[in-house]
């Protein structure tokens, strides 16, 4: 059965048909996707992308892939498979991969890249051994928490230690290996349990979501556009008229990195820091202090895919958190510190997103737990065709929760500390996939939010209601729960949608994405300590390492030293948060005409939007403006110069980026 050219993914984005009957996959096996060779690729790609992620990202600084919903390595990586493949397809056309082959390839990528990232591994890692390294007697954390740190999650030899700050050696040593192993291990176990809870919700929530909401998971766009069998999008010369001109720019401005006299192109925030800071001084503007601009290409083509209301909701509610805080000036309270609480308002809406999610999903919900016990109530609840049974899926979020309840009980953490904090990550974790999977913002990041920020501006860091150990405890816990920008269960969601939309076996997916995970972890700790201690991160690499090994410990001792009692501010702040977004979601349900997005709300308030608003808000005027005055039809032939932005910053933009690794210059990163 010859490859049937698919439905254009952003023209015409009803459900997809049901995925290809296993006769004609048993007719031709590479489109179940996951087939030996793929898998061998995999494996070998996945380490190498690993250490080109650290390389970036903690060793160089630049780049940073994993901080934007789509991952420009992963999107690379997939053009450059493609490309090589295209060239096997016309001179050993039976040796060619299929384009199943390519996209479960891809999307053990994006996992093992989300699971090795900037606000996973990359944080864990050095909090291995930095608080060994980096206490001294005037910081006391020796004297305040080391004998609560649970050694078999900590290195602290400084025989082991002391060469991964100075760098100039290895890694592999068998005194080295040794040392590490039991707290990777442990670690690694951990992180993989997280991973199972979230694939198993994915598997439970799939159907309600995908066939029954019919959500249009924005994000698989592009890569789905990529592997066409036709081609279609390679040879839309928009596209390709988007590309030339980003390629250019990012070309120009890699010269000028090179040879200064060659003028740069500003579209980074940084292009334009010193003037914003120049312009917000003086009472009260200087409330404003640290609004950026920028003119990211690539946002602006993510922006474009964007549904109008969710794009107009993200620059507004921006714009709403600075106009707070500059009132709050006017009026005198800025000296309130962290006044008005826009973390914590934030923190709320997510949840909030995620209870009204778990709500509309509750016939579902309902009907899935009639199956479990055997009295399959309704079609939804079935579980033919899902990526695993709904009974696995059942006994794999509760082995697995089991699993991480006892990791905590281990280290002393209370039952009740540790369920609040799995439940508080888990209400975020649901948002994101929801929030992905129905308007696939380009970023969500919610930093310093956490489960242990929410509990002890509820109860207090002064140990009155959390004792010391509990406040340690909740410290171990930061690496997950710093940001949430590259989060693997979205990713997990995107790859069933992927795996729907071309005829891949859901159940053969699964099976890549667990593979996925076990590598990229075994793979990012690797390259993670490799470079520890062949760069040292004292000495040839970026300040990140010593940055994210040292937050949580410097945070651990202002509790320990200076406790605070209950801050009932930022408790009325989740109050407020939680209020406003569960009644924006209302006024969206009754109110068809109601322009303000909830989601807008949760997200505009982050690190990442402060970066991407002005570029969202270009989109949104020009899909406005196309949509108004031209029509929807007008707006489709848009569409690939949206994807030519985001192609062109990608592709050459990661091109000079993996250049510059290779050949040790300078490379100019497109992104931050």
């Amino acid at each position: 059965m010859p490859d049937q050219p698919d439905p254009d993914p952003i023209t015409n984005i009803a459900p997809t048909p049901a995925p290809t009957p296993s006769p004609a996959i048993a007719k031709d096996p590479r489109m179940r996707g996951l087939t030996l060779r793929s898998g061998l690729i995999a494996l070998i790609l996945i380490p190498v992308n690993a250490y080109w992620v650290i390389m970036m990202e903690v060793v160089r600084y630049e780049g940073h892939p994993t901080t934007i919903s789509l991952f420009f390595n992963t999107v690379f990586l997939l053009a450059v498979l493609s490309a090589a493949n295209s060239l096997f397809a016309r001179v050993w056309p039976r040796i060619a991969l299929h384009r199943n082959e390519l996209l479960v390839i891809y999307c053990m990528l994006c996992i093992s890249s989300a699971l090795g990232s900037h606000d996973l591994i990359e944080v864990l890692t050095p909090q291995i051994i930095c608080p060994y390294e980096f206490a001294t007697p005037e910081n006391k954390w020796e004297d305040l928490f080391f004998k609560q740190l649970p050694p078999y999650l900590f290195v602290n030899n400084p025989k082991i230690y002391d060469p991964a700050f100075l760098g100039g050696t290895t890694f592999g040593t068998v005194a080295r290996l040794q040392a590490w192993s039991t707290p990777l291990l442990n670690w690694g176990a951990f992180l993989f349990a997280l991973t199972l809870v979230m694939l198993g919700m994915n598997s439970i929530l799939r159907r309600r979501w995908t066939e029954r909401e019919r959500l249009t998971y924005p994000i698989t766009y592009l890569p789905i556009e990529m592997t066409t069998t036709n081609g279609g999008l390679w040879r839309n010369w928009w596209m390709w008229g988007a590309f030339i001109v980003v390629a250019l720019i990012t070309t120009v401005n890699n010269l000028h990195n090179l040879y200064p006299m060659v003028p740069l192109i500003k579209t980074r925030v940084i292009h334009y820091d010193a003037y914003m800071a120049s312009i917000f001084q003086g009472f009260p503007w200087y409330a404003l202090a640290g609004t950026r601009i920028s003119f990211y290409p690539f946002a602006i083509g993510m922006g474009m895919l964007l549904p109008t209301d969710l794009a107009f909701s993200c620059w507004f509610f921006y714009l709403f958190w600075a106009a707070q805080r500059l009132l709050a000036t006017v009026l005198g309270l800025g000296g309130i510190p962290e006044f008005p609480y826009v973390a914590e308002q934030s923190a709320a809406a997510y949840i909030a997103l995620a209870l009204f999610a778990l709500y509309m999903a509750k016939d579902h919900l309902r009907d899935v737990w009639d199956g479990l016990r055997g009295h399959l109530t309704s079609g939804d609840a079935s579980d033919q065709g899902e990526p695993m049974r709904h009974r696995v899926s059942a006994w794999m979020i509760g082995l697995s929760l089991l699993f991480l309840l006892g990791f905590s009980l281990r280290m002393g953490m209370w039952a009740s500390v540790a369920i609040a904090v799995f439940m508080i990550y888990f209400l975020y974790s649901l948002t994101i996939t929801r929030v992905r999977a129905e308007l696939g913002p380009p970023a969500h990041d919610l930093h310093m939010a956490g489960p242990d920020q929410v509990l002890t501006n509820i109860l207090g860091s002064n140990g009155r209601i959390l004792p010391a150990k509990q406040l340690v405890d909740l410290k171990l816990y930061f690496w997950f729960n710093r940001a949430y920008r590259s989060h693997p269960m979205p990713i997990q969601l995107e790859s069933f949608k992927i795996a729907d939309h071309v005829g891949i076996p859901l159940g053969a997916m699964n099976q890549a994405l667990i593979i996925a995970a076990v590598l990229g972890i075994i793979s990012a700790f690797w390259a993670e300590t490799q470079v520890y201690y062949v760069y040292g991160i004292s000495t040839k690499m970026s300040f990140v390492a010593k940055i994210f090994g040292t937050e949580p410990f410097g945070q651990l001792q202002s509790w320990l030293s200076n406790g605070q009692p209950p801050n009932f501010g930022k408790a009325g702040a989740y109050v407020v948060g939680l209020v406003a977004t569960l009644v924006g979601m209302a006024l969206r349900v009754r109110y068809l005409w109601w322009p303000f997005h909830p989601v807008g709300y949760a997200i505009s308030s982050s690190w990442s939007m402060n970066c991407l608003w002005l570029p969202i808000f270009i989109a949104w005027l020009v899909k406005w403006a196309v949509l108004r005055y031209f029509g929807y039809q007008s707006y489709q032939k848009v569409i690939p110069v949206a994807l030519g932005l985001i192609l062109g910053e990608f592709l050459v933009g990661g091109a000079w980026l993996l250049a510059g690794w290779i050949f040790n210059f300078n490379a100019y990163a497109f992104w931050v």
